[in-house]
């Protein structure tokens, strides 16, 4: 079974560098307290990893 992973928006991310916004919206984040479940690859966690105060993550099996 694939790991999967929840990542939850839960700060705004008004105000914040730009490369910090597009890295929000490529995840496909739009609102507060939206979620969304990706794979759990490389590319995706340092796409989290940058994103570590504006986000909460929850890994979940699939």
């Amino acid at each position: 079974m694939a790991k999967k992973l929840k990542i939850t928006l839960v700060k705004s991310f008004i105000g914040k560098p730009e490369d910090q916004r597009q890295t929000v919206r490529a995840l496909g984040l739009t609102k507060l307290h939206s979620s969304v479940i990706k794979n759990d690859t490389p590319d995706i966690r340092g796409q989290v990893r940058k994103l570590m105060h504006l986000v909460s993550v929850e890994e979940i099996e699939a």
